[in-house]
Order: C-alpha cells, then sequence, then structure tokens
C-alpha cells in the first residue's frame, strides 16, 4: 500500500476546513457552522456527485471534521449524517431513497440520526431486541423496540434505525436497517440527562409498533451484518478524526499557554518537564491519525474487511491519544486549565467518549486479539 501522503487537495481542503473552524471557534453556533458547512460543500463531500455530495469519500469526510474540531468547533452529527446514514443509503438505498435523502444530507437541509445502541445490548449487536414484523395485509412494517444513547434525534428528521428481522429459512433473526421519521406515531424520545457538555443531546427512544411503508428498509432485506458494518467503519473513522481533533485543540492551548507563561524569567515551555509530555502528545495523535488515513483509504477503496480492522485500530489509537493530550494540556496550564476562560475542562469529560463509544477500547482489544492474532475467542 502506497504511503499516506495527503494530496495537494487534501492539504486545500484542510486549510480551507481550518479557516472556518477558526471564524467560529470554541463559543461556535452549532446550526451557523453546519449551515455554512454545508453551503461550501464540505458537509456532504463523501457523497456522490450525482446526488449533490462532493464525490470524495471517508478519507475527505475525516478532514473536515478533525480540522473543526482542532479549531476547538467539531460538528458530532458529521459522523452520524453523512457518514453513517449518508453511506449506507449512498451503497445500499433504493433509487428514491437516494433522491429523498442524499441531496439532503449533503447540503445540510435534512440530518439523520443512527439508533443501534440499546439498554440490554451495549457492544453486543447480537442480542438487538428491536424487532421489525410484516403486516401480512398491508405489506407495512411493524417495529418495536428500544434504543439508548442516540445522539442528535431532536434536530435530525429520522433516525436510521438498527432492527432485526426473522429469517423464514432459519427462523433465526438477522440486523436491518430502516428509516424512521421524527414524528412517526408510537416513535417517542427522552433526553438523558448527561454531564458532557455537548450541543447535541443524547436520546433514550422508545419505537411501540410504530407502522413504517415498505420502503422504509434501506437495502437488501437478506444482506444483514454486510450492510450494518458499511455503516459502523466509517463511524470508528469519524469518530477517530473527532478524537484527533480534539486532542489538537487542547494541545494547541497547552502550547500557546507553555510559550507564554513564565514564572522562573523564562517560559515554562522550555523545561523538558512541560515540553516532553506535550510533544509526545503530539507525536501519538500523528500516529493516530496515520491509521486513520488508512483505514480511509482502505475503506474507499472498497476493502471492507481491512477498513474493519484498521477502522478499529485508528479509533483506539485516537482514543487514546485524545484522552492522554487533554489531560497534559490541563496539567500544563495547572489551575487555569479548570477554568471556564480557558476552555479545557470540559473536555477531560468529552475526551472519555472517545474510548467509550461507538465501542469501548477493551472490545476493539477482543477484536484485534481474535481477528487479527488469532487468538481464542473471549465473548
Amino acid at each position: 500500500m502506497s504511503v499516506m501522503i495527503e494530496t495537494e487537495e487534501h492539504k486545500a481542503l484542510r486549510a480551507a476546513v481550518a479557516a472556518l473552524g477558526k471564524r467560529h471557534g470554541r463559543t461556535f453556533d452549532r446550526e451557523a457552522l453546519w449551515s455554512e458547512a454545508a453551503k461550501l460543500g464540505y458537509l456532504g463531500v463523501n457523497l456522490p456527485e450525482a446526488y449533490g455530495g462532493g464525490g470524495g469519500g471517508i478519507a475527505e469526510l475525516s478532514i473536515v471534521l478533525e480540522e473543526l474540531g482542532a479549531a476547538g468547533c467539531p460538528l458530532l452529527m458529521m459522523v452520524v449524517s453523512p457518514a453513517i446514514c449518508g453511506t449506507v443509503i449512498a451503497r445500499f438505498g433504493t433509487d428514491a431513497q437516494k433522491r429523498a435523502w442524499l441531496p439532503a444530507l449533503a447540503d445540510g437541509t435534512r440530518t439523520m440520526a443512527f439508533g443501534i445502541t440499546e439498554p440490554d445490548a451495549g457492544s453486543n449487536s447480537h442480542r438487538i431486541t428491536t424487532t421489525a414484523r410484516r403486516d401480512p395485509d398491508t405489506g407495512d412494517w411493524l417495529l418495536t423496540g428500544r434504543k439508548v444513547f442516540i445522539s442528535g434525534v431532536d434536530i435530525a428528521d429520522a433516525t436510521l434505525v438498527v432492527g432485526r428481522t426473522e429469517d423464514s429459512r432459519t427462523g433465526r433473526l438477522k440486523p436491518c436497517l430502516f428509516i424512521v421519521p421524527r414524528d412517526a406515531e408510537g416513535f417517542t424520545r427522552r433526553r438523558i440527562d448527561m454531564e458532557l457538555q455537548a450541543a447535541e443531546k443524547q436520546f433514550e427512544l422508545v419505537l411501540d409498533d410504530v407502522r413504517l411503508p415498505a420502503d422504509a428498509l434501506v437495502g437488501d432485506e437478506d444482506a444483514g451484518l454486510l450492510q450494518l458494518f458499511a455503516g459502523l467503519n466509517p463511524e470508528r473513522i469519524m469518530t477517530a478524526a473527532f478524537a484527533i481533533g480534539m486532542g489538537r485543540y487542547a494541545l494547541g492551548r497547552a502550547v500557546e499557554y507553555a510559550r507564554d507563561r513564565a514564572v522562573w524569567n523564562t517560559p515554562i515551555g522550555a523545561h523538558q518537564a512541560i515540553a516532553h509530555p506535550l510533544a509526545q502528545a503530539h507525536i501519538d495523535l500523528e500516529l493516530a491519525r496515520l491509521m486513520m488515513q488508512k483505514a480511509a483509504h482502505l475503506y474507499d477503496a472498497g476493502d471492507d474487511t481491512g477498513a474493519g480492522e484498521a477502522a478499529n485500530m485508528a479509533k483506539y489509537a485516537a482514543g487514546e491519544a485524545c484522552v492522554r493530550a487533554v489531560d497534559q494540556a490541563v496539567h500544563t496550564l495547572g489551575g487555569n486549565g479548570l477554568t471556564r476562560e480557558f476552555g479545557l475542562a470540559s473536555l477531560i469529560t468529552a475526551s472519555r467518549v472517545a474510548r467509550i463509544a461507538p465501542v469501548s477500547r477493551e472490545m476493539i482489544l477482543n477484536y484485534v486479539s481474535h481477528q487479527t492474532l488469532g487468538l481464542p475467542k473471549s465473548y
């Protein structure tokens, strides 16, 4: 595989998005930034040109999210709406679904949330109990179940819900994806009270015999896990971008402080006890980005298997690097690191998300030990 050197187009995209992020900054207005990013073509950079997108891939979309994060204004719904939902619909949706959703996802006028996690399933997608059954009289789907920790449902026009249908041949349940409109009858949400400070809120969802038309099903009813993981790999890559951007933002604030803050007649950044941990944080973030770029390259090239392994590793590396960078940044500022003025303390909680979601670091270690190293499965 070729060395991960960015093209001139990628460098130009990175610079342009960085300029946009700098204009909005840490106190950004989510709706205003979303709208401007959409008008500039950044939100749909990964979606097909035929449907109003930029014709790029997850490589380009991850650059957008990383640079916005590095400027202190990441857009979490980018992970969900264009990356997961847009990718799944572009790859597996009907022509009608593509026409209805892709141009609107690309220009930011519509957004879609993604509902997979359940109260009793967690990381085990095989235990998902949200089920869909056919109404024999109308051909409609009836969807029943619960979801938890679903981002942005209140601002999304619909949620792409992972349910399960019964395989008529085996009797086993298999995963399927359904587009559920926000105002669908029987589809209710309850906001989860989080200590995490984020523009996008988290919700618990209840689906009580939600009636959906036959064309609410995305893709082939028999494709199962293939379609599901087509969305989960971009989710991991974009979560890595989110984490790397956050880590870069925190590191940038710490470096700026260490250059200016003088206690013993010299800037504190001249002391190796300050300088070396910041240098190490930078190295860790750069290494995580390389793995993210590899994962995006493999995914965009159509290598789902290779991308799955690399996306998990990238998400793991980025989460660890982000937590360490934020921790070191706060420590560099001392008491100032905990003040609202410098805006780093809230990142302590936010950075933990990259270790937990959308898949925990322990499950990634399980995956690598089993799938990559060939060790016996422990779960």
